[in-house]
Protein backbone atom coordinates (compact mmCIF):
# COMPACT_ATOMS: atom_id res chain seq x y z
CA UNK A 1 0.00 0.00 0.00
CA UNK A 2 1.12 3.55 -0.71
CA UNK A 3 2.46 5.45 2.27
CA UNK A 4 1.93 9.20 2.09
CA UNK A 5 4.08 11.37 4.32
CA UNK A 6 1.36 13.85 5.01
CA UNK A 7 0.40 17.10 6.71
CA UNK A 8 -3.30 17.94 6.91
CA UNK A 9 -2.90 21.67 6.25
CA UNK A 10 -0.52 21.30 3.29
CA UNK A 11 -2.09 22.08 -0.06
CA UNK A 12 0.57 20.01 -1.80
CA UNK A 13 -0.26 16.96 0.31
CA UNK A 14 -3.95 17.64 -0.36
CA UNK A 15 -3.33 17.35 -4.10
CA UNK A 16 -2.25 13.76 -3.65
CA UNK A 17 -5.11 12.90 -1.32
CA UNK A 18 -7.51 14.31 -3.92
CA UNK A 19 -6.12 12.28 -6.80
CA UNK A 20 -6.03 9.06 -4.82
CA UNK A 21 -9.63 9.68 -3.74
CA UNK A 22 -10.70 10.34 -7.34
CA UNK A 23 -8.98 7.13 -8.45
CA UNK A 24 -10.11 5.02 -5.48
CA UNK A 25 -6.50 4.22 -4.58
CA UNK A 26 -5.94 3.06 -1.01
CA UNK A 27 -3.11 4.62 0.97
CA UNK A 28 -2.00 5.19 4.51
CA UNK A 29 -0.99 8.58 5.87
CA UNK A 30 2.06 8.99 8.03
CA UNK A 31 1.55 12.38 9.62
CA UNK A 32 4.58 14.65 9.82
CA UNK A 33 4.52 17.58 12.26
CA UNK A 34 5.29 20.36 9.78
CA UNK A 35 4.27 23.13 12.18
CA UNK A 36 5.19 23.86 14.86
CA UNK A 37 7.40 20.78 15.12
CA UNK A 38 9.36 21.26 11.86
CA UNK A 39 9.78 17.49 11.73
CA UNK A 40 10.15 17.66 7.94
CA UNK A 41 13.54 19.29 8.59
CA UNK A 42 14.67 16.60 11.03
CA UNK A 43 17.61 14.34 10.38
CA UNK A 44 15.31 11.31 10.31
CA UNK A 45 13.00 12.79 7.68
CA UNK A 46 15.89 14.05 5.54
CA UNK A 47 16.87 10.41 5.10
CA UNK A 48 13.56 10.04 3.28
CA UNK A 49 13.68 13.39 1.45
CA UNK A 50 17.03 15.22 1.57
CA UNK A 51 15.20 18.44 0.61
CA UNK A 52 13.21 18.35 3.83
CA UNK A 53 9.90 18.94 2.04
CA UNK A 54 6.42 17.43 1.96
CA UNK A 55 4.80 15.51 0.38
CA UNK A 56 6.64 12.25 -0.15
CA UNK A 57 5.23 8.86 -1.07
CA UNK A 58 6.63 5.38 -0.68
CA UNK A 59 4.95 3.00 -3.11
CA UNK A 60 6.32 -0.49 -2.47
CA UNK A 61 9.84 0.85 -2.01
CA UNK A 62 9.71 3.55 -4.68
CA UNK A 63 10.18 6.85 -2.85
CA UNK A 64 9.12 9.99 -4.69
CA UNK A 65 9.08 13.65 -3.68
CA UNK A 66 7.48 16.76 -5.23
CA UNK A 67 3.71 17.02 -5.50
CA UNK A 68 3.55 17.53 -9.26
CA UNK A 69 5.93 14.64 -9.97
CA UNK A 70 3.89 12.38 -7.71
CA UNK A 71 0.66 13.39 -9.46
CA UNK A 72 2.22 12.32 -12.78
CA UNK A 73 3.34 9.02 -11.29
CA UNK A 74 0.04 8.17 -9.60
CA UNK A 75 -2.07 9.05 -12.63
CA UNK A 76 0.23 7.13 -14.97
CA UNK A 77 0.23 4.02 -12.79
CA UNK A 78 -3.26 3.90 -11.33
CA UNK A 79 -5.59 5.59 -13.84
CA UNK A 80 -6.44 2.96 -16.41
CA UNK A 81 -8.58 5.41 -18.36
CA UNK A 82 -5.65 7.71 -19.09
CA UNK A 83 -7.88 10.73 -18.62
CA UNK A 84 -6.14 12.34 -15.67
CA UNK A 85 -2.73 12.24 -17.38
CA UNK A 86 -3.27 11.75 -21.12
CA UNK A 87 0.12 10.29 -21.97
CA UNK A 88 -1.06 9.08 -25.40
CA UNK A 89 -2.03 12.59 -26.55
CA UNK A 90 1.15 14.66 -27.06
CA UNK A 91 -0.69 17.95 -27.62
CA UNK A 92 -2.78 17.60 -24.48
CA UNK A 93 0.14 16.22 -22.49
CA UNK A 94 2.18 19.31 -23.32
CA UNK A 95 -0.62 21.54 -22.08
CA UNK A 96 -0.94 19.56 -18.85
CA UNK A 97 2.80 19.91 -18.25
CA UNK A 98 2.58 23.64 -18.92
CA UNK A 99 -0.08 24.06 -16.23
CA UNK A 100 1.81 21.88 -13.77
CA UNK A 101 4.61 24.45 -13.99
CA UNK A 102 1.99 27.17 -13.51
CA UNK A 103 0.87 25.39 -10.34
CA UNK A 104 4.42 25.63 -9.02
CA UNK A 105 4.22 29.40 -9.49
CA UNK A 106 0.94 29.46 -7.55
CA UNK A 107 2.68 27.61 -4.74
CA UNK A 108 5.52 30.15 -4.75
CA UNK A 109 3.06 33.04 -4.40
CA UNK A 110 -0.38 32.17 -2.98
CA UNK A 111 0.94 29.39 -0.76
CA UNK A 112 3.78 31.56 0.50
CA UNK A 113 1.33 34.32 1.43
CA UNK A 114 -0.73 31.74 3.32
CA UNK A 115 2.36 30.58 5.22
CA UNK A 116 2.99 34.19 6.17
CA UNK A 117 -0.54 34.80 7.44
CA UNK A 118 -1.49 31.43 8.88
CA UNK A 119 1.84 30.16 10.23
CA UNK A 120 3.60 33.48 10.91
CA UNK A 121 6.46 33.02 8.45
CA UNK A 122 7.48 36.65 8.80
CA UNK A 123 10.56 36.36 6.56
CA UNK A 124 8.27 36.13 3.50
CA UNK A 125 7.66 39.28 1.42
CA UNK A 126 3.91 38.89 1.60
CA UNK A 127 3.17 41.94 -0.56
CA UNK A 128 5.20 40.55 -3.44
CA UNK A 129 3.59 37.14 -3.00
CA UNK A 130 0.07 38.57 -3.12
CA UNK A 131 0.87 40.68 -6.18
CA UNK A 132 2.37 37.65 -7.91
CA UNK A 133 -0.65 35.51 -7.05
CA UNK A 134 -3.06 38.10 -8.45
CA UNK A 135 -1.04 38.23 -11.68
CA UNK A 136 -1.34 34.45 -12.01
CA UNK A 137 -5.02 34.45 -11.08
CA UNK A 138 -5.75 37.01 -13.81
CA UNK A 139 -4.03 34.77 -16.35
CA UNK A 140 -5.94 31.69 -15.23
CA UNK A 141 -9.26 33.50 -14.97
CA UNK A 142 -8.97 34.75 -18.55
CA UNK A 143 -7.93 31.29 -19.74
CA UNK A 144 -10.90 29.66 -18.01
CA UNK A 145 -13.30 32.29 -19.35
CA UNK A 146 -12.33 31.58 -22.94
CA UNK A 147 -12.39 27.83 -22.24
CA UNK A 148 -15.99 28.20 -21.05
CA UNK A 149 -16.82 30.16 -24.18
CA UNK A 150 -15.54 27.17 -26.15
CA UNK A 151 -17.71 24.79 -24.11
CA UNK A 152 -14.88 23.46 -21.92
CA UNK A 153 -15.05 23.13 -18.15
CA UNK A 154 -11.42 22.41 -17.28
CA UNK A 155 -7.99 23.96 -17.58
CA UNK A 156 -6.98 21.72 -20.49
CA UNK A 157 -9.21 20.82 -23.47
CA UNK A 158 -11.54 17.87 -23.18
CA UNK A 159 -14.53 16.73 -21.19
CA UNK A 160 -12.56 15.43 -18.21
CA UNK A 161 -10.34 17.20 -15.68
CA UNK A 162 -6.63 16.40 -15.59
CA UNK A 163 -3.94 16.54 -12.97
CA UNK A 164 -3.43 20.16 -14.09
CA UNK A 165 -6.72 21.01 -12.37
CA UNK A 166 -5.68 19.11 -9.25
CA UNK A 167 -2.28 20.82 -9.16
CA UNK A 168 -3.79 24.31 -9.35
CA UNK A 169 -6.84 23.86 -7.14
CA UNK A 170 -5.60 23.68 -3.52
CA UNK A 171 -3.67 26.93 -3.21
CA UNK A 172 -6.32 28.78 -5.19
CA UNK A 173 -9.17 27.60 -2.98
CA UNK A 174 -7.04 28.38 0.10
CA UNK A 175 -5.92 31.78 -1.20
CA UNK A 176 -8.15 33.77 1.15
CA UNK A 177 -6.03 32.43 4.04
CA UNK A 178 -3.16 34.41 2.54
CA UNK A 179 -5.14 37.61 2.04
CA UNK A 180 -5.74 36.94 -1.67
CA UNK A 181 -9.38 37.45 -2.61
CA UNK A 182 -10.99 35.55 -5.47
CA UNK A 183 -13.86 38.01 -5.83
CA UNK A 184 -12.45 39.55 -9.01
CA UNK A 185 -12.06 36.16 -10.71
CA UNK A 186 -15.52 34.82 -11.60
CA UNK A 187 -14.28 32.15 -14.01
CA UNK A 188 -11.97 30.80 -11.31
CA UNK A 189 -14.85 30.71 -8.84
CA UNK A 190 -17.01 28.77 -11.28
CA UNK A 191 -14.16 26.36 -11.96
CA UNK A 192 -13.65 25.83 -8.23
CA UNK A 193 -17.32 24.94 -7.88
CA UNK A 194 -17.12 22.47 -10.76
CA UNK A 195 -14.01 20.93 -9.24
CA UNK A 196 -15.78 20.36 -5.93
CA UNK A 197 -18.44 18.35 -7.77
CA UNK A 198 -16.00 15.79 -9.20
CA UNK A 199 -16.99 12.34 -7.85
CA UNK A 200 -14.66 11.43 -5.02
CA UNK A 201 -13.91 15.02 -4.02
CA UNK A 202 -12.73 15.30 -0.42
CA UNK A 203 -12.26 18.32 1.79
CA UNK A 204 -9.47 19.50 4.06
CA UNK A 205 -9.36 22.11 6.79
CA UNK A 206 -10.34 25.41 5.17
CA UNK A 207 -11.94 23.76 2.11
CA UNK A 208 -15.69 23.20 2.10
CA UNK A 209 -17.95 21.03 -0.07
CA UNK A 210 -19.86 22.56 -2.95
CA UNK A 211 -23.20 24.04 -2.01
CA UNK A 212 -26.49 23.35 -3.79
CA UNK A 213 -26.02 24.02 -7.49
CA UNK A 214 -28.85 26.52 -7.79
CA UNK A 215 -27.64 28.54 -4.81
CA UNK A 216 -24.06 28.59 -6.09
CA UNK A 217 -25.11 29.59 -9.60
CA UNK A 218 -27.19 32.50 -8.30
CA UNK A 219 -24.36 33.62 -6.05
CA UNK A 220 -21.82 33.57 -8.87
CA UNK A 221 -24.18 35.42 -11.16
CA UNK A 222 -24.66 38.22 -8.65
Amino acid sequence: MIRLYDYELSGNCYKLRLLMSFLGVEYESELVDFYPGNRHKSEAFRKINPLGQLPVIDDDGLVLRDAQAILVYLASKYDGSGKWYPRDNPDLLGQVSQWLAFADAITATASAARLHDALFYTHIDVGACRAGAHRLFRILDEHLFFAEEAGQDWICPGDHPTIADIACFPYIILSEEGGISRMDYPAIRRWCDRFKRIPGFTVMSGVFPAGPAADEDSKLAS
